[in-house]
């Protein structure tokens, strides 16, 4: 015990100069990004008061960095509420993620909130204030203090959905010691998303009895948009991709796009356009505030355009439609022809989730940097035959320029994705499996933390 009291120490210490340093550095991308002013004083621990735990009620505390992971939580929650006994605080990290839980969850739980800095006094002030019976965090997040405050509060801490990318796993050896005593031996039980994942945190020092593979939630994941035929043509036509009686286009997307691949989608694009195949170019960049480095590079061609976040409704004629908007991916998905993963290609590393293009069956492709997602991908690519995977920008474009000229090859790689997905689901269940054993344990007050 008392190595995890010098440990957070040392955190506490070194926190307070890191802040200070790194904090220019990340005011100018909260700005740049917008939305982190509402509700701020949340961060600094100054979260209103909450009404008092009703007599038989458990309160659960979630903590949601990101859109996707707000998002993911949706079948999650929606199996805590039918419970009824249960009261539910979901904390957000980024400006776009709290707006998103504010929207999904805020008539649903007791308290949508913006999770404090993870400095002593603020993580403590949120801790009285909300008072959870059991906390959980999500993928790959371990704030120390947090999980700290847990600890000696005796409230049991999950990991669900845990997963470690390589960038992390490699630091996260370099520092093994201090990942162990500062964070891993504190959490009460890990939910790996992926046999990968659960070898890799037990490697770090999670003991196995704490540790468990439950799979990857966001499979389980339904469309809010599920569109009709009808309201498809609508939106296709509000974006001036389908005009009159003109014949219908292809869709190629970029979704989730990063720097780089919106120029090489927009070559691509207009090598097709030259070739006479009638088709036309969704983007969703992943961060829509990257709009005028996107202009630039329209400026640049000879191909009409237009951004979403000016109108939704396109003028006639467009050939490129940038939905430089939020939230707005799941629908646009069900309009495309074909898509390709963003944050693939060099210089960008990591990937963007394909699991919900591959959810509604539409055909995907992605580069070589898919490594956030390398235990999915390599199931995904040994579900399509490698269909889906490119070993660079080349043969992203070859495989873009083939799949858009033949229909087969589409429809085989779309029902082949909509299986893969089906065979992945089950996660959910299985996680609140585990949370409900422990809701349990404290009712029998047998919960050793």
């Amino acid at each position: 015990m008392f190595i995890f009291y010098k440990m957070i120490w040392i955190y506490r210490i070194l926190y307070i100069p890191f802040f200070l340093i790194s904090f220019p550095y990340y005011l100018k991308r909260m700005l740049k990004r917008g939305g982190y002013g509402k509700d701020f004083h949340h961060r600094l621990g100054l979260l209103e008061k909450l009404p008092k735990k009703r007599n038989g009620t458990k309160r659960i505390w979630i903590q949601a960095v990101s859109l996707g992971e707000v998002n993911a939580l949706r079948p999650l929650i929606d199996k805590l509420i039918e419970k009824g006994n249960i009261e539910i605080v979901i904390t957000t990290t980024t400006s776009t993620a709290y707006k998103r839980a504010c929207d999904l969850y805020s008539e649903k739980v007791l308290k949508v909130a913006a999770f404090p800095f993870d400095f002593w006094l603020a993580s403590q002030r949120t801790w009285k204030k909300i008072e959870p019976d059991i906390a959980i965090l999500m993928e790959g997040e371990l704030w120390p203090e947090h999980i700290h405050q847990a600890m000696i509060r005796k409230v049991p801490i999950f990991l669900i959905n845990a997963r470690l990318s390589n960038r992390s796993y490699k630091r996260y050896l370099k520092f093994k010691f201090f990942a162990k005593n500062l964070v891993l031996k504190k959490i009460t039980a890990l939910l790996a998303g992926s046999q990968q994942d659960l070898d890799r945190f037990k490697t770090l020092g999670v003991e196995s009895g704490k540790a468990y593979c439950t799979g990857n939630i966001k499979f389980d994941v339904k469309s809010e948009f599920y569109l009709s035929d009808l309201k498809k043509k609508e939106i296709k036509k509000e974006i001036s991709f389908l005009n009159g009686e003109d014949p219908e286009p292809l869709i190629l997307m970029g979704s989730s796009t990063w720097s780089g691949e919106e120029a090489m989608l927009i070559e691509t694009f207009e090598k097709l356009y030259e070739k006479g195949i009638n088709c036309r170019l969704l983007i969703v960049p992943r961060h829509p505030e990257r709009r005028e480095e996107i202009k630039h590079l329209l400026k640049g061609q000879k191909r009409s355009w237009h951004f979403r976040s000016e109108s939704k409704e396109a003028p006639p004629g467009t050939e490129i439609y940038i939905a430089d908007t939020v939230g707005e991916l799941a629908m646009l998905s069900q309009i495309a022809d074909l898509a390709f993963i963003g944050k693939s290609l060099d210089p960008n590393q990591g990937g963007q989730t394909p699991i919900e293009a591959a959810a509604i069956g539409l055909p995907l492709i992605y580069g070589p940097n898919m490594s956030n997602f390398k235990q999915i991908c390599e199931s995904l690519e040994k579900a399509t035959d490698r269909m889906v995977l490119c070993k660079d920008s080349h043969e992203v474009k070859e495989k873009i320029n083939d799949l858009l000229q033949n229909s087969e090859r589409r429809q085989k790689l779309a029902s082949d994705l909509k299986k893969w997905h089906g065979q992945n689901q089950g996660a959910t269940d299985k996680t609140l499996t585990y949370i409900e054993s422990f809701l349990a344990k404290i009712d029998q007050n047998e919960v050793n933390i």
